[in-house]
């Protein structure tokens, strides 16, 4: 199970992103980007998060995971659509130029800390 991994990457960087002027405030919540082809199950690393988060600043916190779609785009036509299943050809113009938009992130995007 990977989301271990991320898990504990995840608890890292955001203690270390604490500032300094801050530090004994709790964290309250951790918000991700985790995007439908990064290969991680959510309720997994949901539950690998808690795990992790015990005796760290981060103890009590929730993490917040928004799931990003794949969208896709032709590079011959410009067409984009958002893909559902694995699809490597344009509907628009049947090109097999086709690129990943979104859909492979996997990223911290803010961290809510409470007001001392």
């Amino acid at each position: 199970m990977h989301e271990m991994g991320i898990a504990m990457q995840v608890v890292e960087i955001a203690a270390a992103s604490i500032p300094p002027e801050m530090a004994g405030s709790r964290v309250e919540r951790v918000n991700l980007k985790v995007g439908k082809l990064a290969a991680v199950v959510p309720d997994s690393l949901r539950f690998c998060y808690d795990v992790v988060i015990r005796d760290t600043p981060l103890a009590g916190s929730v993490l917040h995971i928004q799931e990003i779609p794949v969208t896709a785009e032709c590079g011959d036509c410009g067409h984009s659509w958002t893909a559902d299943r694995p699809e490597f050809r344009c509907g628009a113009c049947g090109s097999g130029n086709v690129r990943i938009v979104s859909g492979q992130e996997l990223e911290i995007i803010s961290i809510d800390i409470e007001d001392p």
